[in-house]
């Protein structure tokens, strides 16, 4: 079966490339599906997951925007951020959805609305993308929460 070569970069660092049999990614009008032999593409991603497939695995990362080009021999992310979901800090995220979630509810007028919103999703797409993984792994709920 043909694979595709995918590369996810961000400025910082190459975060992931192989060989995979789909990459499923969240682009600004919906999630994008892309098979070998796709057609040449490029366009905008948004917050969200972007997850490849190899056989039976699946990785997850946790995307923060960016773009993707679809070539004839590869497909290439460049994120404005992009984590692995087992990278994630899940206590961290928690910890900002938190903070933004505060900011967002004490409306002061000095408070950057738009800023705290965006924290607020990316917070909530980091925490959606480390459970997900936590699930498929057989990981039980997170600390604290009731079963």
């Amino acid at each position: 079966m043909p694979t595709l070569h995918v590369e996810i970069v961000t400025a910082e660092r190459q975060v992931y490339a192989d060989d995979v049999d789909v990459v499923i990614a969240p682009g600004i009008e919906g999630e994008l599906g892309i098979l070998p032999h796709h057609a040449p593409l490029l366009t905008a991603l948004t917050y969200g997951e972007l997850r490849t497939r190899k056989g039976n695995q699946e990785q997850s990362f946790a995307i923060g925007g960016g773009f993707l080009e679809v070539r004839p021999d590869k497909v290439v992310i460049l994120a404005d951020s992009a984590e692995r979901a087992e990278e994630i800090d899940m206590a961290r995220a928690e910890t900002a959805r938190r903070q933004a979630e505060e900011r967002l509810a004490q409306r002061q007028a000095d408070i950057d609305v738009a800023r705290a919103q965006a924290s607020m999703e990316r917070a909530l797409m980091r925490l959606r993308v480390a459970e997900r993984m936590r699930r498929r792994r057989g990981g039980g709920p997170p600390p604290g929460a009731q079963a």
